[in-house]
């Protein structure tokens, strides 16, 4: 029989320690000559990328030294810094930004030599002896940074310019026969998944010649460029409202695209990062592809021939970094009850080649997500995950409900989904019931849904908040008198302004979160400069719109206690950004507790801060909703 005891006050197994100690982040899969290769984010060597691979054999290698870390700035958000090649792997270094070669002997080498560039986005035309990438160049002379598609020389490092005049570029793919080079690039104030243009031209003595946009604009969005072995041109559009397969046949034009498999789902994601995939080829009519309905994920064949679409059966509820070679795949996936991992399998079958933690942790601890769907503002109707409070030893007192933590996805336009999450199990586990929201806005529900937050950013994304919480309330799952509500940079803008405009929550939590609206989209980096013209409206056209939807000037409305988590070295949203809100919850006596992490940036990647925020958080739930934590705790002070 479990014991009884407070909900929230529950001994856990899952401590930060153990979270950090042993776990690694992995991303960015490849296969290439045989070898799988991977990125380890190691968060014990204050948050240092490797790169690993299992060659052939099965042998595992880490390739590089202490001396390097492989992560690029591109965006701020990075993503594609390494690329393995016949002419060596190239990747870039995270200390100055620059690209360095691997070669078979595991000499490392500096390519390029150019301080103002970071690079990123690699692909490999092996006859003309170059790389193609992004680059992005600071420059004093610039108002923003300047984003090009460039090629470097492997043998010497001369970065040339190939085509320039957009405000980004991505996914520079080149074809097997290597005489055609396709692209993306997209325009202010478009962010990549409101509108892209795909691009094609031929390849000339390392130049290029009959440059056309072949598909997207300002109202589609088009993920993902990729040649099939038979020469024509793929890549994923919403034009339909759903991110579908498109084929573009060799020699035709735009007119003649057409999908391959059409259905209500989703094969594309919101570019934040480089380097995204869902989709490969197996052979010249075979798909390997991933997709989402109504939040959950699936992985697929398609038969290129037919547009038929088979489910195939693996036991994992998130795809990504999906790549194929010569009859394989690999990708990184997980599921509600293990952890994310490499696999590499083909249509039967498929191992597990790395594991991001190897912490055994008993399945009897362990909250499964249950899908919620429920009404909102305006008719409407926003889905979530809930996830009951779960352990092996302990139940509630009685009569007794669970406090609530609304978990916020950053983004805005993001998702969450129901893998397991540490994040997640570290509150379910101690006696904390979570609904983890995919308000509109998210990604993974069709364009209409994801499009239903533009001018409303601050409204629907609270709205969907404060209906998730009444839903659960009304079926009595929840202490509706105990209910935090938590998020990270965008997901902290929703934190602070649900806190401002409603009375459901007794507290919040704000990582990195915005506060004033105003002050963001006139001080923050490229990527999302104009991001805000479709969230809130045109600057300084709807400056008033700015100024009412920041929670920074709603603060007298805000009578709960709030926890501030923040890195120093935040340059999406810098510090400011929280120490203006605190500063007028001070002033009208509002409890409010600050933590700045020396040395982090927009999301913490040092096993000790990670450690230190969540030691903090959970000991302000416990002193504002009155129940004893116990391991590790870390009450902050308020101010």
């Amino acid at each position: 029989m479990k014991k009884s005891a407070p909900y929230g006050s529950w001994p856990s197994e899952i401590t930060t320690a153990l979270m950090t100690g042993g776990a690694i982040g992995l991303s960015e899969v490849r296969l290439f000559g045989g070898s799988v290769y991977w990125l380890e984010s190691r968060p014990q060597e204050q948050g240092r990328t490797m790169i690993v691979c299992i060659d052939g054999q099965g042998e595992k290698k880490e390739l590089l030294s202490s001396d390097y870390s492989c992560r690029t700035s591109v965006h701020e958000y990075g993503g594609a810094c390494y690329l393995p090649t016949s002419a060596g792997l190239f990747f870039v270094n995270h200390k100055d930004q620059q690209i360095y070669k691997l070669d078979s002997t595991h000499k490392v080498s500096q390519l390029t030599d150019a301080p103002s560039y970071r690079f990123a986005d690699f692909a490999f035309n092996e006859s003309a002896g170059i790389l193609i990438g992004v680059a992005e160049e600071h420059n004093s002379e610039y108002s923003e940074p300047k984003n090009s598609l460039v090629s470097i020389d492997v043998s010497s490092g001369t970065v040339s310019t190939l085509h320039d005049g957009q405000d980004f570029y991505a996914a520079p793919c080149i074809s097997d026969d290597e005489k055609q080079l396709a692209w993306l690039s997209w325009m202010h104030p478009n962010m990549p998944w409101d509108g892209t243009c795909l691009w094609r031209a031929n390849f000339k003595d390392r130049s290029f010649a009959d440059i056309e946009s072949v598909a997207g604009g300002n109202a589609e969005s088009v993920f993902q460029p990729q040649w099939c072995p038979s020469g024509d041109l793929y890549y994923v559009s919403d034009k339909t409202n759903w991110w579908n397969i498109y084929r573009l046949r060799t020699g035709k034009t735009s007119d003649n695209s057409e999908p391959v498999c059409p259905m209500q789902a989703e094969f594309g994601l919101p570019l934040w990062q480089f380097g995204m995939t869902r989709y490969g080829f197996m052979d010249a009519n075979t798909i390997v592809a991933s997709y989402s309905q109504s939040g959950v994920e699936k992985l697929a064949s398609i038969d290129i021939s037919s547009g038929k679409l088979t489910d195939i059966d693996r036991p994992h509820s998130s795809f990504s970094s999906l790549r194929t070679d010569a009859g394989e795949y690999c990708y990184i996936a997980q599921s509600s009850t293990e952890f994310s991992s490499v696999y590499r399998g083909d249509l039967n079958n498929e191992q597990l080649i790395c594991s991001s933690s190897s912490i055994a942790i008993n399945k009897d601890n362990y909250s499964v997500a249950e899908p919620v769907t429920y009404p909102t503002g305006g008719d409407a109707k926003a889905y979530g995950f809930f996830y009951k409070p779960v352990h092996a030893e302990y139940q509630g007192a009685e009569n007794e409900l669970p406090p609530l933590i609304v978990m916020i996805h950053g983004g805005p336009t993001s998702n969450t989904s129901d893998s397991l999450s540490f994040k997640i199990q570290y509150w379910t586990n101690r006696g904390f019931a979570v609904l983890d929201v995919n308000y509109r806005g998210s990604t993974g529900f069709g364009r209409q849904y994801r499009d239903a937050l533009k001018t409303q950013w601050g409204v629907a994304d609270v709205e969907d908040c404060d209906y998730g919480v009444r839903f659960l309330i009304e079926n009595k799952l929840v202490d509706q008198n105990r209910i935090a509500i938590r998020g990270g940079s965008a997901g902290g803008f929703t934190v602070l302004a649900a806190l401002a405009g409603t009375n459901t929550f007794k507290a919040g939590t704000s990582l990195y979160g915005v506060t004033d609206l105003t002050a963001l989209v006139t001080d923050t980096h490229k990527f999302e400069a104009r991001y805000l013209d479709s969230l809130i409206g045109p600057y300084p056209e709807e400056k008033a719109l700015y100024e009412q939807r920041s929670p920074s000037n709603h603060a007298g409305s805000i009578s709960v206690p709030v926890l501030f988590l923040q890195g120093t070295e935040d340059k999406v949203v810098p510090p400011s950004q929280a120490e203006l809100m605190i500063d007028k919850l001070k002033s009208n006596n509002v409890p409010a507790a600050y933590l700045l992490f020396e040395g982090e940036g927009h999301g913490f990647r040092k096993s000790d801060t990670i450690k230190q925020a969540l030691a903090a958080e959970l000991g302000f739930y416990g002193s504002v909703f009155g129940f004893e934590p116990v391991g590790d705790v870390e009450v902050p002070e308020f101010l």
